[in-house]
């Protein structure tokens, strides 16, 4: 009966979405069928699955011509719908985190502080906070990397998830290539690294490629290997006991489980099972193994039942450790067609693969190609669960969820542009088709990361990226007009928190 009122509920709420020559008929309908208005709205679970270091061209569904076998993550783009223009807010790790938690771009906070401090300033909404304070459950699993202020092994660590929103979370502080390495439960870290561990790498792959890891202490409790596997048992434990909960009628409320899996990202570690199981060397042993462990938690959700009311966010922190050499050496192109890698400025390094799958609610096969970043998903979690943000929150947030639903947004609060730093420190700003980096380089690992220009060149880049997605040719000094345009969006966004400035 209370799977029956749930469905009854979400689709009453989804009565917010339909055109409007629509909704007599429909409301008249739930009036009929279940005799009395449903006024109140109960959204689904929401389950955001994050990957770490997967390129736009390593997913089958995303990449036609890919060399590794993702049936899990494909399904989710048979059932849900792919977003071909998805951005994540930074092109590396702790950036990418942090706009995605909070809605707000990273370049307005003093991420590069993790190591030793909170990045989170307490108060600050999140996607977290968001969905606790409407009646969710709220759980982590997983690479949190944004920060705690870190104290001794035996006591409580402030400012992690449970002080962000999230009722509780199992996880590590980092990437399992960055030392301590140690499991964190809540605020307090379960063992001591007191085990000395010494560095790691790879013959015939670069210095941040393979089994790389770098020198440290270790818990006693912890093996490199087993972490990726870990965290998909914590999180299909917290799934289980909440779909037995709901099915049992001690609860009806929804669940909001955000699992970071830390890999593809080094070290590459597949198990015995998915050791030479793809065409990729250990790279794509690996991405099978994270494609496994996603359909495992995919496996999960059937198990409970919950399927059917679970909103599945799926999607990468940022793009590959994939250079040119390695795409002639294996025919696999990791950035899809793409320019660049991690860190980069250019498309590789922050447009990710973006699948979203809501049964009976996201249109099964389809496509979006708005554009939207990873600020985005607060706002549009909160229109779907009933929030009004305030101005102060996720200022640099926009709901897609028209688009989401297979509709046309018509209000005009779509995201037509976007602001970003790179790892080295250039900016970037898009508009329309049109994108501009404020300097020579990529702006990140590939090289040059930076250069001066020389006599005759340009000062920045511009690219239309309709005409040329692999950003070759760089329009900078044929198109003034546009470039003064764009650095306009640039200057102000910058100087600005807000949504009407970011949405320009």
């Amino acid at each position: 009966m209370l799977l029956i009122l749930r469905k009854v509920v979400m689709t009453t709420a989804l009565l917010t979405y339909l055109p409007q020559r629509v909704l007599p008929i429909a409301y008249l309908l739930s009036l009929a069928i279940f005799s009395q208005t449903l006024s109140a709205q109960e959204p689904p679970n929401i389950v955001i699955v994050l990957v770490d270091d997967m390129g736009f061209g390593d997913p089958s569904c995303f990449n036609p011509d890919s060399k590794i076998p993702t049936p899990h993550i494909d399904s989710l783009a048979r059932d849900g719908m792919r977003f071909t223009d998805a951005h994540a807010p930074g092109p590396l790790c702790h950036v990418s985190r942090y706009g995605l938690m909070t809605g707000r771009y990273p370049f307005r906070a003093e991420v590069g502080k993790w190591p030793r401090a909170a990045v989170i300033d307490s108060g600050r909404t999140t996607i977290a906070s968001m969905l606790k304070d409407s009646g969710y459950r709220t759980a982590m699993v997983g690479k949190w990397h944004l920060g705690f202020d870190e104290g001794a092994y035996d006591d409580a660590w402030p400012g992690g998830p449970v002080d962000v929103g999230f009722d509780s979370y199992f996880g590590i502080r980092a990437s399992t290539d960055i030392p301590p390495y140690f499991y964190i439960r809540n605020d307090r870290p379960v063992a001591a690294p007191t085990v000395p561990i010494e560095k790691n790498s790879t013959a015939g792959w670069s210095p941040i490629q393979g089994e790389f890891w770098r020198a440290g202490k270790i818990a006693p409790d912890m093996q490199l290997a087993d972490v990726l596997p870990q965290f998909i048992s914590e999180a299909n434990n917290i799934i289980q006991d909440h779909g037995t909960a709901i099915h049992e009628g001690k609860t009806a409320q929804p669940l909001m489980l955000y699992v970071a899996l830390p890999a593809p990202h080094t070290p590459w570690l597949p198990s015995e099972e998915f050791v030479g199981s793809s065409n990729v060397a250990m790279y794509g042993d690996f991405v099978m193994m994270v494609d496994a462990m996603v359909g495992r938690v995919l496996e999960a959700l059937d198990a409970a039942n919950l399927t059917d009311d679970t909103l599945v966010i799926f999607t990468s922190d940022n793009g590959p450790v994939w250079y040119e050499q390695d795409v002639e050496r294996f025919g696999h192109d990791s950035s899809g067609g793409l320019r660049g890698m991690k860190a980069d400025a250019w498309e590789a390094g922050h447009r990710m693969p973006f699948i979203a799958r809501w049964p009976d609610h996201v249109p099964a096969g389809s496509v979006s190609e708005q554009l939207i970043c990873f600020t985005d998903i607060l706002a549009t979690l909160a229109k779907i669960v009933g929030y009004s943000l305030s101005e102060e929150e996720g200022p640099d947030s926009f709901d897609f969820s028209p688009q989401l639903l297979g509709q046309s947004s018509t209000d005009g609060s779509s995201r037509t542009s976007l602001v970003m730093k790179s790892g080295s420190g250039l900016m970037t700003v898009r508009a329309g088709n049109w994108k501009l980096i404020n300097g020579l380089g990529s702006g990140g690992f590939s090289k040059p990361s930076k250069r001066k220009p020389q006599p005759g060149e340009p000062e920045g880049q511009l690219y239309n990226l309709s005409a040329d997605p692999g950003e070759t040719n760089n329009l900078y000094q044929d198109n003034p007009d546009i470039v003064q345009r764009l650095q306009k969006i640039l200057n102000e966004t910058v100087g600005s928190e807000s949504r009407s400035v970011t949405a320009r």
